[in-house]
């Protein structure tokens, strides 16, 4: 499967900045916004701005097996890299 990356830089409400990538199986720019935008919604940063200015297309690539599972269940894979902080307060609850 090839897949297509949104490299993705999103100010919190508490002002850090959390940099992710969006990753669809379709390269379709609109719908990459609107996944990320459910995203944070998920992570109670529903607030943060995210247009074509947070979110940038990167490039096209294949896919390993988790991530190509996630895109067919979700239609996207979110890939956390810095101040994606979500995960770290999962396992406190």
């Amino acid at each position: 499967m090839e897949i297509h990356v949104y490299d993705t830089y999103v100010k919190a409400a508490d002002g850090h900045t959390m940099h992710f990538d969006v990753i669809t199986g379709e390269k379709d720019h609109p719908k990459a916004i609107e996944f990320g935008k459910e995203w944070l919604k998920e992570i109670g940063e529903g607030e943060a701005e995210m247009t074509q200015n947070e979110c940038t297309f990167c490039h096209s690539q294949s896919c390993p097996e988790p991530v190509e599972q996630a895109i067919k269940e979700k239609g996207y894979f979110i890939q956390k890299m810095e101040g994606c902080l979500e995960t770290f307060f999962y396992f406190l609850k």
